[in-house]
This record gives structure tokens, C-alpha cells and sequence, in this order.
């Protein structure tokens, strides 16, 4: 399917944000622009989690999950995607809870009240969901190590595609097919800054993956 001339918009933490990018031209969504004519806006902040959160986060904007600012997106796109969980993960204090929760303040929950507000405000919307990437140290059942044991990454990226399944979202696996593996030092060097955000070339890898999907997925209105 044709890209260009459509809209795209991607709610997401600090790598839909660009930490990592030499510029903003560099983060995956612009670089997506870049490569098929569509117009694209990214939603990101850095820090943000999917589900909303009881504890301070080390900066005010940690607050501002995903529910929240999904409201403010542009109403007006072809195409949304969502790119989130790391942050759940590293430094998310939420539950888990479970896959009938109706709140933001679990990470099912807020899976669940997110998809349901997208498909509700997005019905000609192309919606789907991107997992997150690996990071170093990322089977820690603590994340980043100051929350009490709750899951691995790959258990979130678990959740993820299951709550997008039960809507029927379709999901670009990043966590298991961008080739992206910071565990291994030699792919850390060469598509990420820190072992989590990505440089440039870990940007593009991205971008051609969504464009690539796109292509493929993406059936119009």
C-alpha cells in the first residue's frame, strides 16, 4: 500500500521523544516521513509510562502516562501507533494486574483503557502497536532496581501483544525481530547510545521495520 500523502502520529516514551538521536530529523518517525512522503508527528516524552503511577517519578513529566496524553493527539491521522512498556518496566511501580482490569492504574488496565479510547476516537484509524526493544539488564524482575519484583521485560512485551490481540491491533514485534540485542556488546555499540535509547542507525532500523509494516499492513480507510 501507498504511504505517501498519509498521516501518521506515535504516542510514545523517550525514543518516540528521540533521546539517543543526533537530531530530531533522525528519530524513527521523522526518519519514516523522510522515507515515504507521509506526514508524521511523534507524541513522545521521555520517562512516560503506559499505566499511571501513585509514586514521584524523577521528573513531573514521568506523570503523564499514556491515557492522558493520548487524549491531546491530533484527531485528523490515517495511521496511529503506540510504542511503549520500557518505562513500565524500568521504573513502573503500577500492578500488573489482570487481563479484565478497567483502570489506567494497572498495566492491563491501562492497556486496556488505552486501546479501547483510540479505537473509540480513531474508528477509520489504522491503530497498531509496536513492543518495545531489548535493553541491557532487561530479565532484572526489579527493572532499573528500585521497584519491588514484578516482571521481566519480555513479560510486558507478553501482555502487550496479548491486550492488542483481544482488540484485534495489529503488532509490529520489535522486541523479537528488530535484531536489536544490547545484551550482546557488538549490537549495542552499534544501534543504541546507552543499551536502551537508540543512536541513528538503531532509528533507521526502526523506521524501514514500521515502513516495512506499513506497506504491508496498512489497508486505507
Amino acid at each position: 500500500m501507498k504511504l505517501d500523502g498519509l498521516k501518521a502520529i506515535f504516542l510514545g516514551d523517550s525514543i518516540t521523544e528521540g533521546v539517543g538521536a543526533s537530531s530530531i530529523d533522525k528519530v524513527y518517525w521523522k526518519q519514516l516521513a523522510e522515507m515515504t512522503g507521509m506526514s508524521t508527528v511523534g507524541y513522545g516524552v521521555s520517562g512516560t509510562r503506559i499505566a499511571r503511577q501513585e509514586q514521584e517519578g524523577y521528573a513531573p513529566e514521568w506523570k503523564l502516562d499514556f491515557n492522558l496524553r493520548a487524549k491531546d493527539m491530533d484527531k485528523d491521522a490515517d495511521i496511529v501507533g503506540v510504542f511503549g512498556g520500557t518505562n513500565d518496566y524500568g521504573h513502573g511501580f503500577a500492578p500488573i494486574g489482570t487481563a479484565d482490569d478497567d483502570t489506567e492504574w494497572t498495566f492491563y488496565g491501562a492497556l486496556n483503557c488505552l486501546f479501547r479510547y483510540l479505537i473509540e476516537n480513531y474508528p477509520e484509524a489504522y491503530i497498531f502497536v509496536m513492543t518495545p526493544i531489548h535493553r541491557t539488564n532487561e530479565d532484572r524482575v526489579t527493572g532499573d532496581g528500585y521497584k519491588p519484583p514484578m516482571l521481566p521485560l519480555s513479560g510486558y512485551v507478553d501482555i502487550i501483544k496479548k491486550v492488542a490481540r483481544k482488540y484485534s491491533l495489529p503488532v509490529l514485534d520489535l522486541y523479537a525481530e528488530s535484531g536489536i540485542y544490547p545484551d550482546i556488546e557488538v549490537s549495542k555499540d552499534a544501534y543504541t547510545v546507552d543499551g536502551l535509547h537508540p543512536n541513528d542507525k538503531g532509528y533507521r532500523r526502526i523506521a524501514t521495520m514500521v515502513k516495512n509494516f506499513l506497506e504491508t499492513h496498512y489497508f486505507g480507510k
